[in-house]
C-alpha cells in the first residue's frame, strides 16, 4: 500500500484539492449567529402575541436585524462582513429552519382568533332579542360563513418547536 502511494507520488501531488470536493460550506460569522439569536427571540415574541409569520416577514426582519448589527460593529469586522452582504435567501431560510427547529403550520380560520366566551354569551342575547321582537324562524338567517376577503390574511404561519 505504501509502495503504491510512493509510485504515484507525482500524480497525487498534481491533483488539485478542489477536484474531489462536492460540498462547499461557508464559515458563519458571529454577526450571523447573533442575528439569528435575535431573530429567534423576535419570532418567539410574535408567536406569543399570536401574529402570523410568513417566510417573507421573517426574511425581512432578518435583513433588518443584520443591518442594525452591522452598523453597531467595529470597522475591521465590517470589512469582513460587508464582503458579502446578507441576502436572507430561500436557501438561508431553509437552513435557518433546520438550525432552529421552526416549522410551518396551517392556522384554522376562525377558531384561531374567535372569542368562545363571547359567542356563548351572544347565543342567550340573540335568543332574547328574537323573543322580544316576535320574530319567527323564517325571519332568522344563518350568516356563519360570510366574510370580507379583502387583504386576506395568510393561512400558514411559522412556529418554534416548543
Amino acid at each position: 500500500m505504501i509502495c503504491t502511494v510512493l509510485k504515484q507520488k507525482e500524480s497525487i501531488k498534481s491533483v488539485t484539492p478542489a477536484k474531489g470536493l462536492t460540498i462547499i460550506s461557508k464559515l458563519r460569522t458571529s454577526l450571523h449567529e447573533n442575528m439569528e439569536k435575535l431573530l429567534m427571540v423576535w419570532v418567539t415574541e410574535k408567536q406569543l402575541q399570536g401574529d402570523i409569520l410568513t417566510q417573507t416577514i421573517i426574511c425581512e426582519k432578518a435583513r433588518a436585524i443584520y443591518g442594525d448589527l452591522l452598523k453597531q460593529t467595529t470597522q475591521t469586522f465590517i470589512d469582513e462582513a460587508s464582503e458579502e452582504s446578507f441576502k436572507a435567501s430561500r436557501g438561508w431560510f431553509e437552513n435557518f429552519k433546520k438550525r432552529t427547529g421552526i416549522h410551518s403550520i396551517v392556522r384554522h380560520g376562525e377558531t384561531a382568533s374567535s372569542d368562545m366566551k363571547a359567542a356563548e354569551d351572544y347565543i342567550k342575547t340573540f335568543s332574547d332579542l328574537i323573543k322580544a321582537h316576535g320574530y319567527i324562524s323564517q325571519q332568522v338567517f344563518n350568516c356563519d360563513e360570510t366574510g370580507l376577503f379583502w387583504k386576506n390574511m395568510p393561512n400558514r404561519t411559522y412556529i418554534t418547536a416548543e
